[in-house]
């Protein structure tokens, strides 16, 4: 994807702001300098999680039977689009505004299997000890309008500097493959047209995601039945 970068803008701090400069208004240009060393503590967010996440990887390969997660990719918001979306929200334009409104500056998506695969990994991750679990929406039990289905779960993980303990936001995106395919290629009919897609086309792409459900519900209950089989 290709990133426009504005050009810089003057920006005055209001009256009686502080002076400190993570918590005073500063110029868009000043807050993008400041976002690209805030986002290093969400980079190492990441790799916190992706720790947890690759230890799981690694148990269900070496000491179990069956792997349900498939591929994981992560990926940190730019400080273009950190600001566009605090705007959008109406968030100060503060560091600590950006911090508590846009809380999906790291994120990780997970695709697994089948979709008890999705539940069951969701569990792991969040019931370990330092990951405090901020939101969950599920869209697998309720879809949006378009057909889109996944779980998104806000988590809050410490990271531990030379000289301080840091709390991050990282989003968690789970999906199964099909889930995920029927959402890629749905981002990129949308992108082809400006997110201006026709009606007839938008009742397509749901159906397909009906057709994507389908898909997910018969290969489980597929897999169920080998699984039942061999045990007996």
């Amino acid at each position: 994807m290709t990133t426009t970068v504005d050009g810089p803008e003057q920006g005055v701090p209001l009256p009686d702001e502080p002076e400190d400069v993570s918590a005073r208004l500063v110029s868009r240009q000043d807050l993008k300098s400041e976002l690209t060393r805030f986002l290093m503590v969400y980079k190492f967010g990441i790799d916190e999680m992706m720790t947890k996440i690759n230890i799981l990887r690694d148990e269900f390969t070496y000491a179990r039977d069956y792997n349900p997660i498939e591929h994981v990719k992560s990926r940190l918001k730019s400080p273009e689009s950190i600001i566009a979306k605090a705007r959008r929200k109406g968030a100060p334009q503060t560091l600590e505004g950006v911090r508590e409104h846009v809380r999906d500056i790291a994120g990780i998506r997970i695709t697994c299997s089948f979709t008890s695969d999705v539940y069951r990994i969701m569990d792991m991750i969040t019931r370990q000890g330092d990951v405090s679990v901020v939101e969950i929406e599920d869209y697998i039990a309720q879809p949006k309008p378009n057909g889109y289905r996944s779980v998104h779960v806000i988590v809050e993980i410490p990271v531990f500097m030379s000289d301080r303990m840091e709390s991050v936001y990282v989003e968690l995106q789970i999906r199964t493959v099909a889930m995920d395919f029927w959402a890629s290629l749905e981002h990129k009919i949308y992108y082809k047209h400006d997110r201006a897609v026709p009606d007839a086309l938008r009742e397509e792409l749901r159906v397909a995601a009906e057709t994507a459900r389908d898909l997910d519900v018969k290969m489980e209950a597929l897999h169920d039945r080998v699984h039942r089989d061999a045990a007996s």
